[in-house]
């Protein structure tokens, strides 16, 4: 991490403080030497006041050019004491970046300033020791550069928490995408497992009032009766997958109910009733399937005839199911395609059942194919394992 990314910028009372402590530090180190500059070398105190001044105004930049303002105050330090309090802040901000290529010059450039300091520009009357003078300056030298640097370690510390936090944030906020799409994608196919086979009945008894014209009142009559049935159970179909939807996570199986053995020969008998030519066989014992397998295959023999009723509702089906608790269970289902017809004629497509088949054994650990032979043939094949 950079250290630009981690330094907090400065609201008003952080610079006041700083501004406050800066005044502090120059008026203790400048006031042993700015009376006696005020008596005996006037200009000295000029100078020294000055040069002071301008430190506080280029301190200003230390963010953005750390190492040009860290020099000028250890130079300025030299002929000025009213400077310390910009030049340690200088330094100080300078160590908060912990790039040792930067401190240690400027540390040297500070030790040798300050030594020069001392040696040329100090009252003459000052009666401490110079190891006294010279200790405290390492000192306050090695205090500046530590403080600095724990400053700077707690800045990276507090920024890489941060942006942890904003990374958790981002993938909480992409994880709850992913599962609303799941959730949009599993709504999608059940409301089209519901409403596709149920629709497609409607829409073929319907089709047959309004194009065959020698039915008798009874046929009618029979006919009408048979799209009340069937629009009735789609209604109550689409209840019970509104229902659970409308529970809350964990109170339900979004999946209920689930379908049994039973439900599988009752949708051949219900295609059969709907004029649909179907041959089909069974060699599996279903009932010892786990409820969720045999729900998807279930749901894809159910696409595989609404398809069929849709696109080619003169041609016979054949179904196979084979298959048991060690190899898994094996669905076939294969019919010819029609001649061309006029599109007007056949009902709307919207692509989503084979899509929601592939999801849905995908979801299972099984495969599925589905393609046009070579004879005008459309066969679907779905393997599913026995057990979850």
């Amino acid at each position: 991490m950079r250290p630009d990314d981690y330094q907090p910028p400065l609201t008003w009372w952080s610079h006041t403080w700083r501004l406050v402590l800066m005044l502090v530090i120059s008026g203790v180190a400048w006031g042993t030497r700015a009376g006696y500059q005020w008596e005996y070398a006037r200009w000295w105190f000029v100078t020294d006041l000055s040069v002071g001044l301008l430190t506080y105004v280029v301190v200003w930049w230390r963010r953005s050019h750390p190492v040009a303002v860290a020099t000028i105050g250890n130079l300025a330090s030299i002929i000025s004491a009213s400077s310390a309090g910009a030049g340690i802040l200088a330094m100080v901000s300078l160590s908060t970046r912990r790039n040792w290529r930067e401190i240690i010059p400027q540390a040297v450039l500070a030790a040798v300033c300050g030594v020069l300091g001392e040696e040329f520009f100090n009252v003459p009357d000052v009666n401490e020791p110079a190891l006294l003078r010279y200790g405290i300056l390492f000192a306050v030298l090695a205090t500046m550069i530590g403080w600095g640097m724990y400053i700077g370690s707690r800045r990276e510390l507090f920024a890489s928490w941060r942006q942890r936090a904003i990374l958790a944030e981002a993938e909480q906020e992409a994880e709850v995408r992913r599962a609303r799409s799941v959730e949009r994608a599993r709504i999608a196919r059940e409301m089209h497992d519901v409403l596709a086979h149920r629709i497609s009945t409607v829409s073929m008894y319907a089709g047959a009032l309004a194009y065959r014209d020698d039915l008798d009142r009874a046929q009618v009559k029979e006919t009408a009766q048979t799209i009340q049935e069937t629009s009735h159970l789609a209604l109550t179909e689409l209840r019970e997958v509104l229902g659970v939807l409308r529970e809350g996570p964990g109170d339900a199986d979004p999946e209920q109910p689930q379908a049994v053995p039973q439900d599988l020969d009752a949708l051949i008998e219900e295609g059969r009733a709907g004029g649909t030519r179907i041959e089909y066989s069974c060699s599996a014992d279903l009932a010892t399937m786990a409820p969720a397998r045999f729900r998807t295959l279930y749901r894809c023999l159910q696409e595989a005839l609404t398809n069929a009723r849709k696109h080619a509702p003169a041609a016979a089906v054949t179904v196979r199911i084979k298959g048991d608790p060690d190899v898994g269970v094996d669905l076939l289902v294969d019919n010819p395609l029609p001649l061309r017809t006029d599109p007007t004629d056949l009902p709307p497509r919207s692509g989503l059942g084979l899509v929601g088949v592939a999801e849905r054994v995908a979801l299972s650990g099984g495969r599925q194919s589905a393609l046009r032979t070579d004879d005008r043939h459309f066969v679907l094949h779905v393997w599913l394992p026995w057990s979850t």
